[in-house]
């Protein structure tokens, strides 16, 4: 089983990367991005508590999101691994999924990072906002969803350093470069540990 985290800041390209990924490796999309619109969309509860923290840029609580990811692993025991897009998003996250995979007898492979400036990513962004008409992609919302981003989730960072799981990876450039240097990482990640 292969499980990637692949992290960076709203607009890096992790959305597109993953499209890449699952093709790649066969992997099951885990976007807490995806779940919670598609919750919002249906009107649960969970969507509508959901959409207030979203229209202001912020995060929704850890208790939320771990019982959404939880789900969503459960239903999906035979895949052959999972890329987690947008979770973890905190520290207590992240120990929330480790626990969750040791249980299940497997582990995070890799933590990709993205790393792309904030410029560009606020480019981006609006772009895609009157490319699609998201109503989250306006600069105010852009501006504090990036704040709010490196102010708590580039914490997780250090937990996956400690780890010996991070990989940053150079998110500008074509989408084929950028895929090639994710691949490259992924690939030393899956070699045997060197033995003397």
């Amino acid at each position: 089983m292969l499980n990637i985290v692949l992290f960076g800041p709203p607009g890096s390209g992790k959305g597109t990367q993953s499209e890449k990924l699952i093709e790649k490796y066969g992997l099951i999309h885990l976007s807490t991005g995806d779940i919670l619109r598609e919750e919002i969309a249906k009107l649960t509860h969970l969507g509508k508590k959901a959409k207030e923290y979203l229209d202001c840029g912020e995060l929704v609580p850890d208790k939320d999101i771990v019982n959404m990811v939880a789900n969503q692993l459960d239903k999906e025991k035979s895949s052959s691994g999972f890329i987690f897009d947008g979770f973890p998003r905190t520290c207590a996250q992240a120990k929330f999924l480790r626990n969750m995979l040791t249980e299940r007898e497997t582990r995070v492979d890799i933590m990709i990072a993205l790393q792309v400036k904030e410029e560009e990513l606020i480019k981006r962004l609006l772009k895609r906002g009157k490319e699609t008409g998201r109503p989250d992609d306006e600069l105010s919302i852009i501006r504090n969803r990036i704040e709010v981003y490196e102010r708590q989730t580039s914490a997780v960072i250090g937990f996956y350093k400690k780890m010996h799981k991070y990989a940053p990876v150079n998110g500008l450039g074509t989408i084929e470069k950028i895929f090639e240097n994710i691949v490259d990482v992924v690939e030393k990640a899956l070699l045997p540990p060197f033995s003397v």
